[in-house]
């Protein structure tokens, strides 16, 4: 079998990617044809600026979703003979069913650096956009009330966010998940109290809107509470009976700290936003009708400081992809053996300059993710504002 040239090279890798184009054309098609429908969403078909950068950010979303199919080996394979191979070598003897080449070449330890690239995008994926959700929860739910009631809640509630604020993010990051840390228990303390927040934002988003409906009202909040409380228990304390929620420890460790450092920030744009919006008209005019101060927190105020929110909330998931392969790099990452782009690109660096490629590769992969992020944020910025 003989190494492949770029030209073949490049066509390969292409078509290993087949379920990733057609899922892209897919959505373009569907979102093109519906975008007048979709509100912001769709507005952003408008956006040349925000339709790069959505296409790179769905680009990798499919890959995450569809690695298994796309990857050539096992990532965390290696292979007799591959051992820092340059970018699109022939598989020395390949067994019955062993893809023949290492599209971009092998590493220090004789593993597919193309596999690792694409697995890689699923540990991102499955841990960045979750925990900046959970972040957005802790932060609503405490910025809502601190920026429409004011006084010593909010002063209360200012100080705590402005003590995390004070650490540099990254120093703090990096202590939170260290060994020492890890091994008084603190994480899990962390994640007993700010996994509650998406169960108490629901419970009060559904109490406020259907208080006058009792029967709809108790079934939203009961789903919400068996639902909420059953992944409670097998996120935070891994006491899930069924295995249907859980968490590793190394991962429960990073969650936990994105969810906890990023919080501050979200706390402090909601309660920026609530200050300025409670003084409008409708605000008023909710108060006139007597509506309760969660109802016109959560149905009047906070869909009006959706465009901020939302464009905060790609920015943010870039953010924590770097956060996330910062901590990779440090070998503090989800686990050791892990194919994320931070502890890949550690990997390679060690032979930076007789064999690049392989820390190259995942250093482009973090890079594009985190510019379509921030052009995506970029074009939805612009929508918003023509509201």
């Amino acid at each position: 079998m003989e190494d492949l040239s770029w030209g073949a090279l490049f066509a390969k890798a292409a078509v290993r990617f087949w379920p990733v184009w057609l899922a892209m054309i897919a959505t373009f098609v569907v979102s093109t044809s519906f975008k007048r429908r979709l509100g912001l969403y769709g507005k952003l078909f408008d956006s040349t600026v925000g339709m790069i950068g959505f296409g790179i950010v769905t680009f990798w979303v499919f890959t995450a979703i569809f690695a298994g199919h796309i990857i050539t080996h096992d990532p965390l394979a290696q292979l007799s003979g591959m051992k820092n191979v340059l970018p699109g070598s022939a598989v020395k003897n390949p067994a019955e069913g062993i893809y023949p080449w290492y599209l971009l070449g092998g590493d220090n330890l004789a593993r597919d650096v193309f596999s690792r690239m694409v697995m890689g995008a699923r540990d991102v994926l499955k841990i960045a956009p979750a925990a900046t959700l959970f972040a957005f929860m802790v932060g609503v739910t405490l910025g809502l009330p601190a920026g429409y009631f004011g006084r010593h809640l909010d002063t209360v509630l200012s100080f705590l966010a402005n003590l995390v604020l004070a650490f540099p993010v990254i120093l703090l990051f990096y202590l939170l998940v260290t060994p020492e840390i890890v091994q008084t228990g603190i994480p899990v303390w962390f994640a007993a109290v700010l996994f509650l927040f998406p169960i108490c934002f629901f419970v009060l988003l559904f109490n406020s809107r259907f208080h006058m409906n009792a029967p709809k009202r108790n079934l939203y909040v009961g789903i919400t509470l068996v639902v909420g409380l059953w992944a409670y228990s097998g996120l935070a304390f891994n006491l899930d009976p069924l295995g249907v929620f859980a968490m590793s420890p190394n991962l429960l460790n990073v969650f936990v700290s994105v969810v906890f450092v990023n919080s501050p920030g979200v706390f402090r744009i909601v309660r920026g936003l609530v200050m300025d919006i409670k003084a409008r008209d409708y605000v008023a005019a909710g108060q006139t009708r007597g509506e309760s101060a969660w109802y016109i927190m959560l149905w009047e105020i906070l869909p009006n400081a959706r465009g901020p929110l939302i464009v905060d909330f790609c920015l943010r998931i870039g953010y924590t992809t770097i956060l996330l392969g910062t901590l990779g790099f440090f070998g503090l990452g989800v686990s050791p053996e892990s194919p994320d782009w931070g502890s890949t690109i550690d990997d390679g660096r060690k032979l930076l300059a007789m064999f690049p490629h392989a820390a190259v590769v995942p250093a482009l992969a973090l890079m594009s993710l985190v510019l379509g992020l921030n052009l995506l944020a970029d074009g939805l910025r612009e929508e918003s504002m023509k509201d």
